[in-house]
């Protein structure tokens, strides 16, 4: 098992891609502190899963922009594991809703960049003291950070766009400690995300312009973040994978 004995931190872990990444992260041997901020049944649902497959896990209620729910949450991983944190995973993040420039308020769009890149920020600047050499980070960037976005997609392709050149910045910072800093570009994952944001029709357009033809999987997601996190990538940080099906060439 590639992350035997490791500990892993992995922030919205409990719904779609973060569950997927818990799930896979703890079936590969990690034990995983799973933030979560909204369902208490997802959660449980997740932790009853992990459990039934053999893995370790707990449990963290906050909210992920909150800096004392973050510095709740390290606590939580050191009370429970010890004080080293090998692996982070910040998948927290959303749309929240498409608005036009002309729809968008000031509360929205910083309610925004908080939920997508205030959240990256102050989880990493909590994991890294407790993070040595050989640690990996893993954010959520997003197609939408390359491309601008769908429709009404500004503030949250703005925001992910701002963690992609976070990635290339804590790679260069924390490069020469040990610690490697990577991100996820994902395009059409078969999601609630998409569920919620993206009509019908449009999800079969893109798939059928997507070169495998389909959209992706969750779980396909989390064997990408594994790998990054895991020593078979050792020299790989910096960059902003794509995982798109071959939809955008970066």
């Amino acid at each position: 098992m590639k992350h035997k004995n490791k500990v892993a931190v992995v922030t919205g872990g409990v719904r779609d891609i973060g569950r997927a990444v818990s799930l896979k992260l703890a079936a590969e041997g990690a034990k995983v502190v799973v933030n979560y901020h909204g369902s208490h049944d997802l959660a449980q649902e997740t932790l009853a899963a992990i459990e039934a497959a053999g893995g370790q896990a707990i449990l963290y209620k906050g909210d992920m922009t909150s800096p004392a729910d973050v510095e709740g949450l390290i606590a939580k991983t050191t009370e429970a594991f010890g004080s080293g944190i090998d692996i982070l995973v910040n998948v927290t993040g959303g749309l929240v809703a498409r608005k036009t420039i002309d729809e968008m308020d000031l509360d929205f769009f910083n309610h925004v960049i908080q939920l997508n890149l205030n959240s990256t920020f102050l989880v990493t600047k909590a994991v890294v003291p407790h993070m040595s050499e050989g640690g990996s980070i893993i954010y959520f960037a997003s197609q939408a950070g390359r491309d601008g976005g769908g429709p009404g997609a500004s503030a949250y392709a703005t925001s992910k766009g701002a963690v992609m050149t976070f990635t290339r910045s804590m790679a260069k910072e924390l490069g020469p400690r040990g610690i490697r800093v990577n991100s996820l570009c994902c395009g059409m994952i078969s999601t609630r995300f998409h569920d919620t944001f993206s009509k019908p029709e449009g999800r079969i357009a893109v798939a059928g312009n997507t070169p495998l033809r389909r959209e992706g999987a969750p779980d396909e997601v989390a064997d990408t973040v594994s790998f990054l996190a895991s020593d078979e990538a050792a020299f790989v940080t910096g960059i902003n994978m794509d995982v798109n099906g071959g939809l955008v060439f970066s």
